[in-house]
């Protein structure tokens, strides 16, 4: 992904910032220390002064100076989420952040910048503390601390992000500010960790293989998205990084019509998604050969699929328009609705709906060439499946607004009714024992609410 690296794009908050002092828990702005806002008695309220800088996103600032930036990322987020359906409500929220009308700030002019169309910025302090107050730090093992001591690298990333989402990171709304320093952040750092942990049980000079990290999640959950912004975060900060959802491995048109001529009447076979209706040696030849791209100059391309070929029932996509990964890989973000299911005994299953059955036998065959890959796991949960036909209406809906083709009501309900009985029979296990072969220490699992956001478990 094209776009600049993490040594030439400086967030606008990190042109005051110097750094955080672990001892007396304050950040040193420009040789001046303020403490953080968190509630440890050592941090108190403070007044300091807003800065004022302009409200261009397509810039990046260096030196307290603006320098006009391009960048492809626009084109790559319509491209995205146009592939994906996504409607992403929470990028669409413009509405303002409101602050106490006790409030101790002033503002002040920044002269080194453009004075013409400014907007205000919330301080540092104020951004540690919403940080420290998200769902995930505690589960992820980072405390305050840490916060105050990478605070500049969260202010980079979030910096990233807004870039890559055309997000005005001065004025972000509380929506964007939970999914970016909440939810995606979070997620990106518990990633660096296990990739830290994964590098560390080989030797110097030995040819370390990528960490694939499995992201399993319901459809509609916006785990493609989270996927979407962790594999620009690893871009941006010089790892290099391959995506592949198990979309990429269905049946060609052709293996998919022989599927339903092998299984007449049963409407989860009828089109691609259950368990059965994927090509499993072509995923077992693809993800080893991404786990071999360890060196420079290794290259290979990885398959997709067109999901709009044949009218919808879709095919894999030309090969000449998969795109090109380069070595040496260090993360392999695999993504799919059914990651870590696992095979359940033939009564349980008949139970939720007797179609199932042929479905629940195909699945035994999916650990060996999906699960038994991956080292490290973010498992998205949700309290109800009907959720996700709910997610997918909204999808749908937007796609119509927008004047591109999209599902009628019955369509979306017809859709969704063919994966439910496997979220019935599946997620239960999945969230009580984690997926096959996991290591509990490696998967980390996420709660969500009905609005996509992460929520306290409880």
């Amino acid at each position: 992904m094209a776009g600049a690296t993490s040594s030439l794009i400086l967030s606008p908050w990190q042109a005051t910032l110097d750094h955080y002092n672990n001892k007396t828990k304050r950040f040193f702005v420009k040789g001046y220390p303020f403490p953080c806002h968190h509630s440890d008695p050592i941090c108190h309220s403070f007044n300091i002064k807003r800065r004022v800088l302009p409200s261009s996103s397509s810039s990046i600032f260096k030196d307290n100076h603006v320098v006009t930036h391009s960048s492809s990322s626009s084109d790559k987020l319509q491209t995205h989420f146009s592939m994906s359906g996504c409607g992403c409500s929470w990028i669409q929220d413009n509405s303002m952040l409101h602050y106490p009308a006790t409030s101790n700030w002033t503002s002040k002019k920044c002269s080194a910048l453009p004075t013409t169309k400014t907007v205000d910025v919330s301080s540092v302090s104020d951004l540690f503390e919403f940080i420290c107050s998200g769902p995930l730090v505690d589960k992820i093992g980072i405390t305050p601390e840490k916060v105050g001591q990478a605070i500049d690298k969260w202010l980079l990333y979030g910096s990233q992000l807004c870039r890559l989402f055309q997000l005005n990171e001065l004025k972000l709304t509380i929506p964007q500010k939970a999914r970016l320093y909440h939810y995606y952040i979070p997620v990106f750092v518990w990633c660096q960790d296990q990739i830290a942990l994964h590098s560390s049980k080989f030797n110097d000079g030995d040819d370390v293989p990528p960490l694939v990290i499995g992201f399993s999640a319901p459809q509609g959950c916006g785990k493609t998205t989270l996927v979407f912004a962790l594999d620009y975060l690893f871009k941006t900060t010089k790892m290099k990084s391959a995506t592949i959802s198990i979309d990429d491995f269905y049946l060609t048109a052709e293996g998919q019509a022989k599927l339903r001529e092998e299984n007449p009447g049963n409407a989860l076979l009828e089109y691609r998604g259950n368990a059965g209706s994927h090509d499993l040696p072509f995923s077992v030849e693809t993800i080893e050969a991404l786990t071999k791209l360890t060196k420079e100059g290794m290259k290979m391309k990885v398959p997709r699929y067109d999901k709009s070929a044949y009218s919808g029932r879709g095919d894999r996509a030309d090969p000449t328009t998969w795109p090109e990964v380069e070595g040496p890989l260090k993360v392999i973000l695999f993504e799919g609705w059914m990651l870590g299911f696992k095979p359940l005994p033939a009564e349980v299953v008949k139970a939720v709906d007797p179609q199932l059955e042929i479905v629940n036998k195909n699945l035994e065959a999916y650990y060996e060439a999906w699960d038994k890959y991956i080292d490290a796991w973010v498992v998205i949960k949700i309290k109800d499946p009907s959720y996700v036909y709910r997610w997918r209406l909204q999808a749908e809906i937007a796609m119509r607004q927008a004047g591109k083709a999209g599902m009628s009501d019955d369509e979306v309900n017809d859709f969704v009714s063919r994966y439910l009985p496997a979220y019935k029979a599946y997620l239960p296990t999945l969230y009580e024992e984690g997926p096959s072969g996991s290591e509990p220490e490696r998967v980390l699992a996420i709660d969500i609410d009905e609005e996509r956001n992460p929520i306290l478990a409880t």
